[in-house]
Formats: C-alpha cells, sequence, structure tokens
C-alpha cells in the first residue's frame, strides 16, 4: 500500500524524471525536419516521458482491466522499438544503457500486470479506479502467491541494480549526466514502487 507520504514524494520524484525527459525531446527535435524518424536517444526520451506518466497515475490510482492492459501494450511496443538499439550502441556501457531502458520498461510491465495480485493483501485488488490505501468494497485480503513475492524480489533487484549503474555513470561520465541521474532516479523509484505495493 502507498501510504500518503509517499504518494506525493514519489509524485515529484517521476514529474522530475519526465520533465528532464521531455526538455532534452524539444531540444532534439528543433534541429530535425518533422517527418524525420525518432533517433535511439529520442525514443529513450519518449519512453521515459510515458514512463514517467505512467508511474505518477498508479502512485495515485489502483491501475487495471484495460487501462492496464493498454499501458502493458504501450510498453511492450516500446521495448520492441528501444531493441534494435542495442546493435547501433558504441562501446560496452551504452550497450548495457538500453538493456537498462529495456529492463525498466519489463519492470512497468510487470508492475501493472501484478498490482492486484500484489496488493491482494490489502484487499485493494479487487477493481479499478480505488485510489492506494482505500479497500475495494467488501474486498477481503487474501495472500500474495509465493512465485508472485519472487519475481517481485527479482524486478526490485534489476531496478535497484539499474539505479546504482546510472548513478555510477552519472559519476564518472562527463556527457548527459542529468539524464543518466534521471535514469537512476527513475530506477530507485521503481524498486521503492515495488516494494510498497507488495509490504
Amino acid at each position: 500500500m502507498l501510504e500518503t507520504p509517499w504518494v506525493p514524494v514519489l509524485t515529484i520524484v517521476f514529474l522530475l524524471t519526465g520533465l528532464v525527459c521531455v526538455g532534452d525531446l524539444v531540444i532534439r527535435r528543433r534541429g530535425v525536419s518533422r517527418d524525420q524518424a525518432f533517433s535511439d536517444a529520442e525514443l529513450i526520451d519518449i519512453n521515459h516521458c510515458v514512463m514517467s506518466a505512467a508511474m505518477i497515475l498508479m502512485a495515485w490510482l489502483m491501475v487495471d482491466g484495460v487501462v492496464a492492459w493498454a499501458q502493458v501494450a504501450i510498453f511492450g511496443i516500446l521495448v520492441l522499438a528501444l531493441l534494435p538499439g542495442y546493435g547501433r550502441a558504441r562501446g560496452r556501457s551504452e550497450r548495457v544503457d538500453v538493456l537498462g531502458h529495456v529492463t525498466q520498461n519489463l519492470a512497468m510491465i510487470w508492475m501493472l500486470a501484478a498490482m492486484p495480485t500484489l496488493m491482494s493483501e490489502m484487499g485493494i485488488g479487487g477493481g479499478s479506479g480505488h485510489v492506494h490505501g482505500v479497500a475495494a468494497a467488501g474486498a477481503t485480503p487474501t495472500p500474495t502467491p509465493a512465485w508472485a513475492d519472487l519475481t517481485n524480489v527479482v524486478f526490485v533487484v534489476l531496478s535497484a541494480a539499474g539505479a546504482l549503474w546510472w548513478l555510477y555513470r552519472a559519476a564518472t561520465t562527463s556527457n548527459h549526466r542529468l539524464h543518466l541521474l534521471s535514469y537512476g532516479v527513475m530506477s530507485a523509484g521503481m524498486a521503492t514502487m515495488l516494494l510498497l505495493m507488495n509490504v
């Protein structure tokens, strides 16, 4: 359950990560024609803008049903769009970056698909549109299946590893530090959300 103090904190965190990528995307697109395809860097910006918005939504509302599965489809498409960037990446660090972005999307897909299951112990896994912390009417808390707990731990660890990776990159490079920092903050926020949904 997301307790009240966490909701505004995570909202601010994801708003800032989204604004960093919106700003970069606007700057990048100023210098190209409107019909030019998005570059790998621009796709990553778009990916993080969508991800930030989705995370803010999940911080406030219980997302399931059609809304959740529509987002699952969007992040699945974004995974497929990002994967070719792995082959175009220059050097090991950039390839790890691409894998990190793909992993973030997979964590998003897991979070969206598993939210009702992860939050079933709180009695709020049974309906769409419920604010976190408010039990669905008549819902009965049920234990989270062991497989869901284990899968969630895997994504928490991967998200935490991504956060550490991008924080390390931001500290050891002179290029795109703000971007790398925002990716690290996004991953840390995702790990926090996954933990809070499963406590």
